[in-house]
């Protein structure tokens, strides 16, 4: 199907049964709000959108003018769909209820408007992450609604906005790459089953974080650092991008592994990565890619959620290397 618009891909598998109406409507929805946020990031300083916000997020982190630009596009784009019962984002403290103007759905969308956004004012990839879930309660949904486990997802994906703006999409058969045709504005097929090669010799880790690691992820890196001479008998390169979903791409690309380990600068807060914003559709992607996903201790996809803006320790990639990853958390235990 390499070529077809992504309009004609869903509705493909709307006919197959393997989306429904309403899923296809979302998706759509959610395609159009990234290529609106794609146009923004590509304006930069000529639409005056770089610099800071002067606003924290939930987690008390600093916005830059563009989470805010976006995750509102991501709200306005969405709220319309018809598909949406609610939708939660990294930026938001609480659940956001589809106003009671807007037709109603069966979906709860969850989205990081801007990942990488340290990064937009050096010009480097940043991207849009986004996870859908079947909402089964009656009323306005609640917090609880959305926690629930990564393999529960019915879609997941990423735009990731660089020299060509890419939508990354699963709906659980498979990972397909579109890219966005300017002079149209449709995604178009151009990665079809998309898969990770199952053995890497790269590996994506902050290495300025070394002294709080874990003692089984320092050995790991130590290991790999060794190169021929070492105990892997291999020479692996590192490569950081600090934006997830450009290297979480550059994985779907070519293999690798990506790392986010537990940390004591990040241990009160139960890890960096959000669960459910990036964490489990990451995850999903990388599974349904042929990888594997795992905190180093148990799989991504099968932890139960707790907390709307949870935190959890990230390994994800090359199958192979991920199953290695944590078979030295299971022998310093």
């Amino acid at each position: 199907m390499a070529g077809v618009s992504l309009s004609r891909f869903l509705s493909a598998e709307q006919q197959a049964g393997r989306v429904d109406a309403q899923l296809r409507l979302l998706l759509e929805s959610v395609a159009r709000a990234t290529v609106a946020i794609g146009a923004q990031v590509a304006r930069g300083a000529l639409a005056g959108v770089l610099g800071e916000a002067g606003s924290q997020n939930v987690q008390g982190e600093a916005q830059k003018k563009l989470d805010v630009i976006a995750n509102d596009i991501f709200l306005q784009t969405s709220e319309w769909s018809g598909a949406v019962a609610a939708m939660a984002s990294e930026e938001m403290e609480t659940v956001h209820p589809v106003a009671s103007a807007c037709p109603h759905g069966d979906y709860l969308l969850l989205f990081d408007p801007l990942d990488g956004s340290s990064n937009i004012d050096v010009n480097v990839s940043v991207g849009t992450i986004f996870s859908v879930l079947k909402y089964a309660g009656n009323g306005q949904p609640q917090e609880a609604d959305f926690l629930q486990p990564g393999r529960a997802q019915r879609a997941a994906g990423y735009a990731i906005y660089g020299p060509s703006t890419m939508l990354v999409l699963t709906v659980g058969h498979g990972v397909q790459g579109f890219t966005l045709a300017r002079e149209t504005g449709e995604f178009v097929l151009t990665h079809p089953d998309i898969t990770v090669p199952p053995t890497t010799r790269e590996f994506a880790i902050n290495a300025s974080n070394e002294r709080f690691w874990e003692a089984p992820v320092q050995h790991y890196v130590r290991d790999l650092r060794a190169g021929k001479t070492g105990p892997r008998g291999e020479d692996f390169n590192m490569r950081w991008v600090a934006s997830m979903v450009a290297d979480v791409h550059r994985i779907l690309s070519r293999g690798g592994v990506f790392l986010y380990p537990m940390d004591e600068k990040c241990r009160a807060r139960g890890g960096k990565l959000r669960l459910l914003y990036e964490a489990n559709p990451m995850s999903l992607l990388i599974e349904q890619a042929g990888g594997a996903a795992s905190t180093g201790r148990e799989p991504i996809l099968d932890i139960q959620p707790q907390r709307l803006h949870q935190r959890i320790p990230v390994v994800l990639g090359s199958r192979d290397e991920v199953h290695t990853i944590v078979r030295y958390h299971e022998e310093a235990n």
